[in-house]
């Protein structure tokens, strides 16, 4: 499989791409813990059908010390036990702003009130915005049908340079 269009290899999406990965480096940065980061990518890019970003987030959380059950255990979060309170209502925010379209309500009140109650205001705009970029990402890799598998942790650090 190959992509439609090589992202990569355009002077306009390659300059969109380092200010893209700018963007997602300010969150790097954020006080959010770096397991709920990639726990929200993962869940919104199974959502999304985005095999290259479920590839790349499953990868960078395995980098990152993340357990393979929980891994696994993402896409049916709320039937486990292995998750805390504070990424379920991560895992939550993320179905629900994922899929807006779906339920003609936004994020719930009791969604928001369980983020309220789990992260400060610095975790939550952190949250809020890494929700928004995972899905432009997801939505532009499905655009152009990224492939998936051979993605390799911190292959795209240079884009933020």
């Amino acid at each position: 499989m190959t992509a439609r269009f090589d992202m990569f290899g355009n002077a306009v999406a390659t300059r969109f791409a380092k200010r893209f990965a700018a963007a997602a480096q300010i969150l790097d940065q954020s006080p959010l813990p770096v397991t709920t980061k990639e726990l929200v990518n993962l869940r919104a890019s199974q959502i999304n059908g985005c095999g290259f970003c479920t590839d790349m987030h499953t990868k960078d959380a395995t980098a990152a010390g993340e357990s393979a059950q929980r891994l696994h255990l993402v896409a049916a979060w709320r039937e486990t036990t292995v998750f805390t309170d504070a990424e379920r209502a991560a895992l939550a925010l993320t179905e629900e702003a994922t899929r807006l379209a779906d339920h003609h309500r936004g994020v719930s009140d009791e969604t928001w009130a369980a983020v309220r109650a789990h992260f400060t205001d610095d975790e939550i705009a952190a949250l809020i915005a890494l929700i928004g970029l995972i899905n432009a990402a997801n939505r532009m890799n499905v655009i152009v049908r990224m492939p998936a598998g051979s993605y390799q942790p911190g292959m795209f650090e240079a884009f933020a340079g």
